[in-house]
């Protein structure tokens, strides 16, 4: 089995998900991987310690607010002015 055929682990997934430019919410999330929503949420938190920069982002009155990763622990450093927020 090489290195490209291997299958993404559910953290390498997430990952992705949260790379997208419109991120995505925690409902979102949950249902995909079949997780509770804390659960879903102590991921985010993981994140964060690994050094990723998540943010939480409340786009329009009713709707989810949406998560994004805005820059990975290599680009930390690259992507002054970015807050983050907590995941709630």
């Amino acid at each position: 089995m090489t290195q490209s055929s291997k299958r993404k682990t559910k953290k390498e997934e997430l990952i992705q998900l949260l790379s997208r430019s419109s991120g995505s919410d925690v409902a979102t999330i949950s249902d995909k991987f079949g997780r509770q929503t804390h659960t879903t949420r102590a991921a985010l938190t993981g994140l964060r310690k690994a050094g990723y920069r998540v943010l939480g982002e409340k786009p329009d009155e009713g709707k989810p607010k949406r998560y994004r990763i805005s820059a990975t622990p290599a680009k930390i450093g690259e992507t002054a002015g970015a807050e983050e927020t907590d995941a709630r």
